[in-house]
């Protein structure tokens, strides 16, 4: 007879690491070869996004990187979490950054004469903080060559991202199941976003610039879709208050329109973007053939990207061609000041380098990932096109996610 136990206690997951210790031994010793070039002592990291990089972990603390010699994380909280995360040897428990100076000196580690930091995420008032700590540093900003580095992905990186791309292609193919008339944007990004849950989305969304924040993404219907915000992107949506201003609103789905689902999945600290158009009938001829225009542009595109091609350059091939088409005044947004790109980098960030925009100079580089997205945005009808995670390889561009690029007709 099988005896019940009660008020068992539920098992606690372990702490686990994510990146190999290898894989952060060669992100270190990459760092190190930017500070030689530029004739830096040493970097202090700090952003979350860069301690995941270079360390493995998020938790509260600094990690410092000298030109040469071993990293040490200096972890305020959690320091036993830290400790099973990271992939450092050096890996100590610091209750203050103030302390940091004597604890390098108590390692052996010289004072920078020059200290790298992250000046475009960092606030001022932790930067003139450690302008008092590291006082006789000369401080540069190291964020260009970070974000340079991160830029190109490892072998590891780019399978993370394959299996993130994976199950952004399973959430696409939930949506027939879940879509039906009549039920709000809001509620049916709801149903969407648990299923993604169920599947491992972590919910965060990194993003470097300033200011801004994504929740999953956006999904709506209809003229929802076209209507223009503040978030750097090609569609905003009314949202559910101005505190937000962007996203799903309690609009209600309604047949023959198109409904937009530009969705992040985040798995293991990593990022896929995937855009994709459902519609509940068939939507209206003009809007068929505007998606067909973006799909060629797509194509275009994959095939040009070859390493070596200048990032600007393509996003002035997409502008002519969109021009070309007669969606010059709705590619990329129908409302001035319009967004002056039309793909992203992206990995552990959802902006990261290199960017297809205007003006830009980048040339790409086999391993580098673009969510290549060119859409048309037509007020009071909707929003069309694409948006696919692609990686950049000797024959241009190979898509990460696969569900369908025409309009899904539900």
């Amino acid at each position: 007879m099988n005896q019940r136990v009660e008020n068992q206690p539920e098992a606690v997951p372990e702490y686990k690491r994510l990146t190999p210790a290898a894989e952060i031994e060669t992100r270190i010793r990459g760092l190190q070869k930017i500070l030689i070039a530029h004739d830096i002592g040493g970097a202090l990291i700090v952003q979350k996004a860069d301690l995941f990089y270079y360390a493995g972990t998020t938790q509260q603390g600094w990690l410092y990187v000298p030109v040469q010699g071993d990293p040490v994380l200096m972890v305020f909280k959690d320091f036993k979490r830290a400790k099973a995360e990271c992939g450092l040897q050096q890996t100590l428990f610091l209750i203050s950054p103030k302390k940091i100076p004597d604890t390098l000196a108590g390692l052996g580690i010289s004072f920078p004469d020059k200290l790298g930091l992250e000046l475009d995420v960092m606030p001022a008032n932790q930067y003139l903080m450690f302008s008092q700590i590291f006082f006789s540093a000369k401080i540069i900003d190291i964020s260009t060559q970070i974000r340079r580095q991160r830029a190109v992905k490892s072998e590891f990186e780019i399978d993370c991202v394959k299996k993130a791309s994976g199950l952004a292609d399973r959430v696409a193919a939930k949506v027939p199941e879940l879509l039906k008339e009549g039920i709000t944007e809001i509620e049916f990004a709801g149903v969407l976003e648990a299923y993604a849950r169920k599947l491992g989305h972590q919910g965060l969304i990194r993003m470097r610039m300033w200011d801004n924040y994504l929740f999953y993404g956006h999904i709506m219907c209809g003229a929802g879709a076209a209507v223009p915000g503040a978030f750097a992107s090609p569609t905003g949506g009314a949202g559910l208050n101005p505190n937000v201003g962007q996203g799903p609103s309690f609009s209600r789905m309604k047949p023959n329109e198109p409904i937009l689902v530009d969705y992040v999945f985040a798995l293991d600290g990593y990022l896929s973007d995937h855009t994709r158009i459902f519609s509940l009938g068939e939507v209206a001829q003009d809007l068929q053939q505007a998606h067909a225009a973006m799909l060629e542009i797509q194509e275009t595109i994959k095939k040009q990207a070859l390493p070596g091609a200048v990032t600007g350059d393509l996003y002035e091939t997409m502008v002519r061609m969109a021009t070309k088409q007669g969606y010059k005044d709705n590619f990329m947004g129908a409302a001035e000041p319009k967004i002056r790109f039309t793909g992203h980098g992206l990995g552990i960030e959802l902006d990261e380098f290199p960017f297809i925009a205007k003006g830009q100079t980048l040339a790409l580089e086999p391993g580098m990932l673009i969510a290549l997205e060119p859409k048309v945005v037509f007020p009071g009808k909707g929003v069309v096109g694409i948006e696919n995670t692609l990686l950049v390889t000797d024959k241009g561009l190979e898509s990460l996610t696969r569900y369908p690029d025409a309009i899904t007709v539900i």
